[in-house]
């Protein structure tokens, strides 16, 4: 149980979810979590910073401030890399676009409207979903607002398109299909969501027009893109316990597709391995993370909810090796930088760690507010964004 509270205290707010639209019961039941797991007694407080000797020098290309930031809700809003583009989206409503290579602001939009979730990228367009239930298209050249949408409620993941659809998740359990074209609804697909969850959800994964999705029930489902119907469903993690709190099990980070398979974590259940065509179990293990996972050739890299870091053989899934000194300091989903992984914390420093044995390479500070989207690597650069809104770029270099 203890477990539990301190990794909600770290995600800052859970969710009650009545599916009654409207309701109070749902804010006076999210007051109580808030207050019951915000108490001093229940944090556990952050590792302190251990003293190693660095072997990768990290340099700071350039940073740039991209708008309001997070408001300690627990928005995600992760930049996305297209071309010779980064896009990013702040909670006030700005979406923009900078020159990867200079920092230099390309175009800047202000949607008038709370954004939760984005941005994403697909057929030229740059898509946010908003806290008003909303889903925006943009010009990915001009940043122009070709469309707005209206879905049935909230939107935390980035939501993805590709030929013709863009997929967005609400939290309310449902996948919407739209029209890249005009926003226009083409399919909806409902899920059952718990009592209780975390906020949060993961983004769709398009692959082969084919969404592949993790729910809340703990669940993993492939779904056809254009038309919205269940190809196969597999169960990742099964709720278990006495409370609502101990049956948990939400899939909240994005799963991995790759060399056939796919690669998925749960809270409070399971780490898999999938057949990308069946939704066959290779294997499992036990695990917990709401952070992430990523993968290199070799490793999967997992981020669980006491803030460990594991590297697992992808084909058997056993344990290599596991880098523990970050406990408790809420760190997000790694990344893959070459032979490193980096992941940043709730005081805004990213830390970098040599894939092979887990030892720390490199630590640098963005700035002194947390970092809870995942970094972003594309070719040799490195780009991250804080909760006060800072987007900066790095490179590294053996030193």
């Amino acid at each position: 149980m203890m477990k539990t509270k301190v990794v909600l205290n770290r995600l800052l707010i859970a969710s009650f979810v009545m599916l009654i639209s409207g309701c109070s019961t749902y804010e006076v039941a999210q007051d109580y979590v808030l207050e019951y797991f915000d108490s001093k007694d229940n944090r556990e407080p952050p590792a302190e910073l251990v003293n190693f000797r660095a072997s990768l020098k990290v340099t700071k290309l350039w940073e740039t401030n991209v708008g309001e930031g997070t408001k300690e809700m627990y928005l995600k809003l992760t930049p996305i890399v297209t071309y010779d583009k980064i896009f990013a989206a702040s909670a006030d409503g700005k979406v923009s676009a900078y020159d990867t290579t200079t920092g230099k602001l390309v175009w800047e939009t202000k949607t008038d409207t709370q954004i939760s979730g984005g941005p994403g990228s697909g057929d030229n367009l740059v898509f946010v979903g908003t806290s008003d239930a909303e889903v925006l298209a943009l010009e990915q050249d001009t940043g122009k607002l070709k469309w707005r949408a209206r879905v049935s409620s909230e939107v935390l993941a980035p939501p993805r398109a590709d030929s013709g659809v863009v997929v967005a998740r609400t939290i309310d359990g449902k996948l919407v299909g739209l029209s890249t074209e005009n926003g226009t609804k083409l399919w909806t697909h409902d899920r059952p969501v718990p009592v209780l969850s975390l906020r949060g959800t993961s983004a769709p994964v398009i692959y082969d027009d084919v969404l592949i999705v993790g729910f809340a029930s703990g669940k993993l489902a492939a779904i056809s893109l254009q038309e919205g119907k269940t190809l196969w469903e597999t169960r990742i993690a099964i709720p278990s316990g006495r409370s609502e709190l101990d049956r948990m099990v939400d899939i909240d980070a994005d799963p991995i597709v790759g060399d056939g398979v796919i690669h998925v974590v749960t809270f409070q259940g399971n780490i898999a391995t999938v057949l990308l065509k069946t939704g066959q179990v290779v294997w499992q293990r036990d695990m917990s993370s709401h952070s992430g996972i990523a993968m290199d050739e070799r490793y999967l890299f997992v981020s669980d909810d006491e803030s460990h870091i594991w590297a697992l053989d992808r084909e058997s899934s056993s344990a290599l090796w596991k880098q523990d000194k970050l406990h408790a300091r809420a760190i997000t989903a790694p990344a893959v930088y070459g032979e490193y992984v980096v992941v940043g914390d709730l005081e805004g420093y990213l830390h970098w760690i040599n894939s092979d044995d887990g030892s720390f390479a490199a630590r640098i500070r963005v700035d002194e507010s947390p970092i809870i989207a995942p970094p972003v690597v594309v070719d040799d650069i490195l780009y991250v964004t804080t909760e006060q809104g800072t987007l900066a770029a790095y490179q590294a270099n053996g030193s």
